[in-house]
């Protein structure tokens, strides 16, 4: 009984191995066609399907030139492909020249531009920038010297003005003074005048 149990699992598992090659060979043949797929497909399809006379494949006329027409169509559009990517070439070839020539342009434009840059017109005479500091410094030095002074000047002056305005205060407060002492005097004497005058009336 285990004999012929071992037997049956033998024979099912070769039957089920021999099913499942029997379907992957359809499938890769379902997947092959000679109106479709690449130019390598259609060539095994071609193959396989032929039939044999001794060494020999027998092919079907029609297929080849089913076959050749298509090799045809794949050799115009590798062709196009070729020429196409040739007009490109050309194309990003006359860029690169013209790119060159801009780049020579933007250099010569660079270094005239450095040249500007290092050197500064004053009144349209070109100087180096080392010759415009000093200058500038120089004028710069030469106006805070003058500040200075300005402003020392200025204290002198100011000082001698409230120097001036403090004596002139004093000295109208001092003629104010006077003036009322004489305001005081002259009203003093007009009294004693009034009072002489009195006495003599009577």
């Amino acid at each position: 009984m285990k004999f012929l149990t071992k037997v049956s699992v033998i024979l099912l598992v070769t039957l089920s191995l021999q099913t499942i090659e029997a379907q992957t060979e359809t499938e890769t043949e379902e997947k092959l066609s000679l109106n479709s797929g690449t130019i390598d497909n259609q060539f095994e399809y071609l193959i396989r399907k032929s039939g044999k006379y001794q060494e020999y494949k027998v092919v079907k006329r029609t297929w080849l030139f089913t076959l050749k027409a298509h090799v045809a169509d794949t050799l115009k559009a590798v062709h196009k492909d070729l020429s196409d990517t040739q007009a490109v070439v050309k194309k990003q070839a006359d860029e690169i020249e013209s790119l060159k020539s801009n780049l020579a342009n933007t250099e010569t434009t660079l270094n005239a531009t450095n040249d500007e840059k290092d050197n500064i017109s004053l009144f349209g005479i070109q100087t180096s920038k080392a010759s415009y500091k000093v200058l500038m410094w120089s004028i710069i030095g030469g106006l805070f010297a003058l500040l200075l002074l300005f402003i020392y000047k200025f204290k002198g002056s100011n000082s001698a003005t409230k120097d001036a305005k403090h004596k002139l205060e004093e000295v109208e407060t001092e003629f104010e003074e006077h003036r009322r002492n004489a305001l005081e005097r002259e009203q003093k004497v007009r009294r004693q005048l009034q009072d002489e005058l009195n006495k003599q009336k009577s």
